[in-house]
């Protein structure tokens, strides 16, 4: 289950990101991208940039918020769809897709 942390962007903020976005469309409000975690680090995806790389709002609280550039997960799943993680390299907690085999998981055994 993914985060239920969400955050403005300020209009300088989100104009910076606009800047830099390569389609240059960016959302007002972005929700944490990791799975429900401990930590006070929440990360928003904001759009994709070059190839393997991505911008991401970080937030801490509500004193730190900042534009970060980070490489994508290069982690790829087990199925034979070989569906990718979503999220950045090296990021805490499971996997995007592992997330979403949990759901199944769950949802199977709650319509058995």
């Amino acid at each position: 289950m993914r985060c239920g942390h969400w955050r403005r962007l300020d209009l300088d903020l989100a104009r910076q990101a606009r800047e830099e976005a390569a389609s240059g469309c960016i959302d007002s409000a972005v929700q944490c991208q990791l799975p429900v975690h401990e930590g006070s680090d929440h990360y928003g995806f904001l759009d994709d940039l070059e190839y393997g790389t991505a911008l991401w709002l970080r937030w801490c609280g509500t004193r730190e918020v900042r534009l970060v550039v980070l490489p994508d997960c290069p982690v790829i799943g087990p199925r034979p769809d070989e569906e990718g993680c979503f999220l950045f390299a090296d990021h805490a907690e499971q996997h995007t897709w592992e997330d979403t085999t949990e759901e199944i998981e769950s949802t199977a055994v709650h319509k058995a």
